[in-house]
């Protein structure tokens, strides 16, 4: 007997021949998948035999998906920063809102972020960085008891800029450098590798808030503890200018002058970099995560994707957060990629579907350090896997699974989420948090934060309500 039968229609595999089955099955036992192939083939050993069977024979079977940015704590923030850009946009809505965050808002907000997370398929993600204002603790007992993977940064700093413009951080989110090091290590030693499924992270400030000595000693600390750093880097113009102007170098350059770069860096963003700057990403293995929604709506930019991965770097799919996207569906950022890309470009062949599904599976798998473990629908894998229901007028005729995915679903067509062998939503249904609880709370919350700090109050909108 085997804990979970999964029968699908499709199963898009996301192997080293990139197969797509029809008719297709996947076996699990002990959190790992056990099984890949024809339903024809293996019904005869697992059919009626396994503790849970998911019926999802008008669904497509795939890997689960893997969001390389996002800040957990935005995610009650929607619609709280519109029609700005970048800077102006955190210096007077995002940092505000965030530095003024009680333990108990942010736990709320990062709460329903993970809620969206896990109702859109991301099984795995990557939190760019907590500080200590939100209570960490709280936040990643959370992602635990949620049931999803997670690496979470910590944000360390020691300055409070931004780019060129000093004192731009909100004094409620400014912490020194031992501070914040120390915090950091701190959780690494509480929770990294915590059930398998919980990593702790550098996740150092955007430049102009970290000296360069703090870079180097998390650059260190980073390689003697075999874990990761994130870090926002050339997301806007200004972004070139600081380390142009105060260090005579390009934003890569001033990255691996620093050593941040290699296959444990996810940079994010990177949308002002020159060929040369793309060429050195390849070189040293460095993790780009894309976020196209957000570079669009603050009008940074659009990321020059396709010749990052014609280079050979590995290109990533990240939503970042909520008032600078507006959602965390995933599958909704793989169209928004494959369609801004071709059009910046003037391509449709710029960006296939195959290629965006990679940057949310496999691609992001490796970023995160994980692709032997997660990434693909293969035997000795852990049982990461997301069901899309197509049986609808907007996915039919099913023609072409993965161009389906990418050009049609979005997040509220997955119907069943399984993590390390566990289902935790079935039939849209989550099971390990409550749905209502959790809006509850966020209805709440968010309105004391509003109220308290004036933004995003209802005199904020732009037309009659009634």
């Amino acid at each position: 007997m085997v804990d979970i039968y999964v029968r699908g229609k499709f199963v898009i595999t996301m192997n080293k021949k990139r197969e797509v089955l029809r008719d297709g099955c996947v076996a699990v036992e002990d959190g790992e998948i056990v099984a890949v192939g024809k339903c024809s083939e293996l019904d005869k050993d697992f059919r009626g035999r396994a503790a849970e069977e998911v019926n999802a024979e008008k669904h497509i079977v795939l890997p689960g998906l893997i969001n390389t940015h996002v800040h957990l704590v935005q995610g009650m923030l929607k619609a709280c920063a519109n029609y700005r850009k970048l800077i102006s946009w955190l210096k007077e809505c995002v940092w505000p809102l965030q530095g003024n965050m009680t333990q108990e808002e942010a736990l709320a907000s990062a709460t329903l972020t993970i809620l969206e997370l896990i109702k859109s398929g991301t099984t795995s993600f990557l939190e760019t960085g907590l500080v200590g204002r939100y209570g960490p603790d709280k936040i990643i007992e959370t992602i635990l008891k949620s049931g999803l993977r997670a690496a979470v940064s910590r944000h360390v700093m020691d300055m409070s800029g931004y780019a060129l413009e000093k004192g731009a951080l909100h004094e409620g989110l400014v912490e020194d450098g031992e501070t914040s090091m120390k915090d950091t290590l701190r959780l690494y030693s509480k929770y990294h590798g915590r059930e398998g499924r919980v990593y702790v992270w550098f996740g150092p400030r955007t430049p102009g808030a970290v000296s360069v000595e703090l870079y180097r000693e998390i650059v260190e600390r980073a390689k003697e503890l075999k874990t990761g750093i994130t870090m926002h880097l050339a997301e806007v113009r200004e972004d070139v200018e600081y380390t142009t102007k105060t260090f005579n170098m390009k934003p890569v350059d001033f990255a691996k002058w620093l050593g941040l770069v290699g296959p444990n860096v996810v940079l994010v963003h990177v949308v002002w970099v020159t060929d040369d700057e793309i060429n050195t990403l390849a070189k040293t293995r460095t993790n780009v995560s894309h976020n196209p929604s957000s570079n669009g709506k603050l009008g940074s930019g659009i990321a020059r994707v396709s010749d990052m991965l014609r280079a050979g770097v590995n290109v990533t799919l990240g939503t970042d957060g909520g008032p600078s996207n507006d959602n965390y569906d995933l599958i909704e950022e793989m169209h928004v990629a494959i369609i801004l890309q071709n059009a910046y470009k003037m391509d449709p062949e710029a960006l296939r579907a195959e290629d965006v599904l990679e940057m949310a599976t496999i691609r992001g798998a490796e970023a995160l350090g994980l692709s032997d473990k997660v990434g693909s629908i293969e035997v000795g894998k852990r049982a990461d896997l997301i069901t899309i229901k197509y049986w609808e007028p907007k996915l039919m005729p099913m023609n072409d699974p993965i161009s389906h995915v990418v050009f049609a679903a979005n997040g509220s067509h997955v119907q069943d989420v399984i993590v390390d062998g566990k289902i935790i939503m079935k039939n849209r249904n989550v099971l390990t948090l409550d749905e209502d609880e959790v809006l509850r709370e966020v209805e709440l919350r968010s309105s004391e934060l509003f109220k308290r700090t004036g933004i995003c109050v209802e005199p904020n909108i732009r037309y009659p309500l009634t």
